[in-house]
């Protein structure tokens, strides 16, 4: 018995190593399946009949290639940094841009629209991709699997991928405080308990469909967007406390979702992707992470323009995005976004690596 120690025969270490080295070998988070708006809407809208766009420039111009890709944003989003700590792909794809097919979408995929939200009327106000379609494309997704891996194999990744969730700010932004009808029917803090039942209607429906993994974000901190501190002409252009109060509501109503919700269903983890107090302190303390501007945005006069009132006729256009925490008056910069996926990112992989 002098020496214990298994040796793993040379046949069978090749292939080991083989597995190792080429990433065959099963991973736990084999893809990223993204739902929401346009934090994390790769491209989807390109092919909408919708002014909620952003393919072209200078949208896209700190991407690789300096592509507008559709993606609201001078560079990456947060499931392409997300995607890529999990050692999958460095950007992840637009179920509807046909430049990718199932082999592309099986290791991630966006079904986000910007405009949307958990309320399906709010898409309808910019005619574009519901939360329910989002659903139904996910479904055909999911038939296109089986069709490609077999029943087996699309099982093993429906099952393990990560989820990714982003929506909530344009239910309130946009149909509750933009446009009347939502506010006839609900006060703010009723319209908070309608969204929260919508959120948790999907999750279930996720469920259902075979998701366990998900991670879901909480609400920005929506009154310091450089358009909502535009129009605070009273505030001084500072952020609006009004907009802030109701996401840091909302957030714990939608904690204490995620808490029912990972007791209730068996075999589901979800974790509570907040980005509010990181976003925040590069609001408030923008020096610390390198930032020199926060209330306006980098495109054009950075106050109200966003998808084609940003556009490359404008000469105000910042030289330097990273010295902005905002990109247009509702979108952060690819930095923000790499610093708060930085935040997120050991949360997930301690919960689903």
């Amino acid at each position: 018995m002098g020496n214990s120690s298994y040796r793993i025969p040379g046949p069978c270490l090749t292939i080991l190593l083989t597995l190792v080295c080429t990433g065959t070998a099963r991973a736990k988070v084999p893809a990223l399946i993204v739902f929401g708006d346009s934090t994390v809407d790769t491209g989807n809208n390109n092919f909408r009949p919708t002014l909620l766009k952003s393919n072209f420039p200078p949208y896209g111009r700190d991407f690789e290639g300096g592509r507008a890709t559709g993606r609201f944003c001078n560079g990456r989003l947060p499931p392409d940094f997300v995607s890529e700590s999990f050692g999958l792909k460095p950007t992840v794809p637009a179920y509807l841009d046909p430049a990718y097919n199932i082999t592309d979408f099986a290791t991630g995929v966006t079904f986000a629209s910007a405009g949307s939200g958990y309320d399906n009327a709010t898409a309808m106000a910019s005619n574009v991709i519901p939360l329910w379609k989002e659903v139904e494309m996910y479904k055909d997704y999911q038939g296109k699997l089986r069709a490609h891996f077999g029943e087996e194999k699309a099982k093993e990744i429906i099952s393990n991928s990560l989820y990714m969730l982003s929506l909530g700010t344009n239910d309130f932004m946009l149909n509750f405080y933009v446009f009347p009808y939502r506010r006839t029917q609900f006060t703010v803090k009723q319209y908070e308990v309608f969204i929260i039942a919508a959120a948790e209607k999907f999750i279930r429906q996720l469920y259902s469909l075979g998701a366990r993994k998900l991670s879901v974000s909480a609400l920005p901190p929506m009154g310091c967007l450089p358009f909502e501190r535009f129009l605070n002409i009273n505030g001084r252009h500072d952020c609006v406390t009004l907009y802030n109060k109701v996401a840091m509501e909302f957030n714990v109503k939608m904690h204490n979702l995620m808490v029912k919700l990972n007791k209730k269903l068996t075999g589901i983890k979800i974790l509570e992707s907040s980005i509010y107090d990181v976003l925040y302190q590069m609001i408030t303390k923008p020096s610390s992470f390198g930032f020199e501007v926060v209330d306006r945005a980098c495109c054009a006069t950075g106050t109200f323009e966003v998808s084609y009132l940003c556009n490359p006729y404008s000469p105000l256009t910042c030289s330097d995005a990273s010295k902005f925490v905002f990109w247009d008056s509702f979108h952060p910069t690819e930095k923000t976004n790499k610093i708060m996926s930085d935040h997120i990112i050991p949360q997930l992989k301690s919960r689903f690596a």
